[in-house]
């Protein structure tokens, strides 16, 4: 345990050895809009080879523009997972048609499958467990599904504020999992500390889940951005590191960086390899530019953007 960067009062704590860091970066992947990704101009410039790049389905956006981003993304080497947000779409046929649509026009057999921020369903579907149940990814051969895993609760879920709702339908998904031939992961909403992350994941692996864990990070971006952004998604006790970083002078103007929260799951890592996060999976909130830039300068080996390997 002597790598983890628990320190005594007027100690500092010991420096996360960088192999660590790059062992845990290794594979990342981040999250990526129609709107954001027009601002890059060659995605090879900036992410490694081969990382995976979910494609967030806000409400609104055409299936078109998805698509199209799917294809863009493909073209240039990337595996692309989309969202499939249960409550915008329609019913069965809306959901085989954007399913055949993005195998067919980008070559994608992955998804991350979740209920969706929306308060009213469009359609007949209101949870990502339906949509698996569909059977239409297993119909399409999709090779890999993720779903949505909250390290902080999620009162979407369970409105007062409890885990009952959320650890019922992991169960549920931990169950379907094993029945599957598709890979399964959870990819979470994002946090800033290390130790709820690490309690909830271990929570989980005592609980019999054993899906593993693509933790979610906030990656670098102006602290009233990164607050903005947590409230509405509802991180928990971990926002806390961003309102005592607010109430610093010193550091207010300065942008976040995930350097600590990184830094801590990597030594937790090195030092119990049997830890059930298994990857990590940036939203680029302050952008894609600045994400990559950071995980190139901090991810030794495993940030080098394909275009320089």
């Amino acid at each position: 345990m002597a790598l983890l960067n628990f320190k005594k009062r007027g100690q500092s704590a010991p420096a996360t050895p960088p192999a660590a860091v790059e062992a845990l970066l290794k594979d990342y992947s981040i999250e990526v809009m129609p709107r954001t990704a027009e601002k890059v101009e060659d995605f090879c410039e900036l992410l490694p080879e081969g990382t995976r790049v979910y494609i967030a389905h806000i409400e609104g956006t055409p299936i078109e523009d998805m698509v199209a981003t799917a294809r863009r993304l493909a073209d240039q080497g990337y595996p692309v997972m989309p969202h499939f947000p249960a409550r915008i779409i329609k019913d069965r046929a809306t959901l085989a048609d954007w399913i055949a649509r993005y195998q067919g026009e980008a070559g994608v057999d992955q998804a991350l499958v979740l209920a969706g921020g929306v308060a009213q369903p469009h359609g007949e579907y209101h949870s990502s467990m339906q949509l698996l149940e569909s059977g239409e990814f297993g119909k399409a051969g999709f090779k890999r599904l993720h779903v949505a895993g909250h390290p902080e609760g999620n009162r979407d879920i369970d409105p007062s504020g409890g885990i009952d709702n959320v650890s019922a339908a992991l169960k549920w998904k931990q169950a379907f999992s094993e029945t599957s031939d598709a890979e399964m992961a959870l990819a979470t909403q994002f946090a800033f500390e290390a130790g709820p992350i690490i309690e909830w994941a271990d929570t989980l692996k005592a609980n019999g889940i054993t899906l593993p864990i693509h933790i979610g990070i906030a990656g670098p971006a102006k602290l009233q951005t990164l607050i903005k952004f947590a409230i509405a998604c509802g991180v928990g006790p971990s926002l806390k590191v961003l309102q005592k970083r607010a109430m610093d002078v010193t550091k207010l103007l300065l942008p976040y960086e995930p350097t600590d929260v990184i830094a801590d799951l990597a030594a937790h890592k090195a030092a119990n390899p049997g830890f059930n996060v298994t990857h990590v999976h940036f939203f680029p909130l302050g952008g894609i530019n600045a994400n990559a830039t950071w995980a190139i300068q901090n991810a030794g080996a495993s940030g080098v953007p394909a275009s320089a390997r």
